[in-house]
């Protein structure tokens, strides 16, 4: 009997001792990826929460703000254009380059003779250098000399855009070279989910007499849901946070037609200094994210139903 419970006792310590080298080996893997989190995301967001009740300006001693930074926001002219800009640049850049990446998508997942180089090609803005297609776009777009321009005069338009140059046409001329940069990575996404539907049920709806259309309306787009679903937030997100594509083409300008909040925020601290100004614009656009993805989580299963 005491042999029998020695041999127990001995199993269940080696069991545990196997236990727990399988815990340190899993952790020692994750543990290089989280400390770059740590040190590089999180500890950063962390003090750019406190300093947003912070006056700082990186030379003097910090001081307390209290709700200064945030009050100051009301009576910010540059924040109100700025926070504007970017709803104007989310609401035209997400359905456009999800109607695009999905129309792509259908398209070259039918038997066309090259369709690998059209898929190569269509996913290669999206690799680029994001400073070589700005400027690439601004030289296709240049309102003296550039192609796109010319063209239009070949077409009897005596006074095309000035594209970037106008206060008007600013904005859409970054969303279009947006739309171009992404639309390749998500035709990528939608492309996957496409070959995942199983052809059986495009063979059933065909005997059952429905058209292409329908058979879009009722089983592609409900399959294609969690792929929809992910690239919506993935794109809100990116398109809430853009600031690299503006700064080369538009630096915010002219005037300030296309001054963003992740740009506004850069301006006010690396340019003003005001730090604990700029983390208190950043809080705010972490909040209308964070609001907004709620919201997307909550309609999910409302729109996959309603599909």
């Amino acid at each position: 009997m005491e042999t029998a419970e020695l041999t127990n006792n001995t199993s269940s310590i080696s069991a545990q001792q196997r236990k727990r080298k399988h815990n340190l080996t899993c952790y020692s893997f994750i543990l290089p990826n989280f400390l770059g989190f740590a040190i590089f995301t999180l500890i950063p967001m962390v003090f750019s929460l406190v300093l947003a009740f912070l006056h700082w300006d990186g030379a003097n001693k910090i001081s307390f703000a209290g709700l200064d930074n945030f009050k100051q926001l009301l009576e910010d002219d540059t924040f109100r254009i700025a926070l504007l800009n970017t709803f104007y640049y989310v609401i035209g850049t997400v359905p456009l380059t999800m109607l695009v990446s999905l129309g792509l998508a259908l398209l070259l997942n039918q038997p066309l003779v090259g369709r690998n180089f059209f898929r190569t090609a269509y996913f290669f803005p999206y690799v680029a250098s994001l400073v070589a297609v700005a400027v690439v776009w601004n030289m296709l777009f240049y309102p003296a000399a550039g192609p796109v321009n010319e063209f239009l005069r070949m077409l009897g338009v005596t006074e095309p855009p000035r594209w970037s140059a106008s206060v008007d046409w600013a904005m859409p001329t970054v969303i279009m070279a947006s739309v171009w940069r992404y639309m390749g990575y998500y035709m990528v996404i939608y492309l996957a989910a496409l070959q995942g539907i199983p052809s059986q049920l495009y063979e059933a709806a065909a005997l059952d007499g429905a058209n292409g259309w329908q058979r879009f309306r009722y089983i592609t787009l409900p399959m294609l849901a969690p792929a929809t679903f992910f690239i919506s937030i993935m794109l809100t997100i990116t398109s809430f946070k853009v600031f690299d594509l503006i700064m080369v083409m538009t630096n915010g300008g002219p005037g300030r037609a296309t001054n963003v909040l992740v740009l506004h925020t850069y301006n006010i601290a690396f340019r003003q200094f005001r730090f604990g100004y700029s983390s208190a614009i950043a809080m705010v656009l972490f909040l209308i994210v964070l609001i907004i993805t709620i919201v997307q989580f909550r309609m999910e299963d409302r729109w996959v139903d309603y599909q």
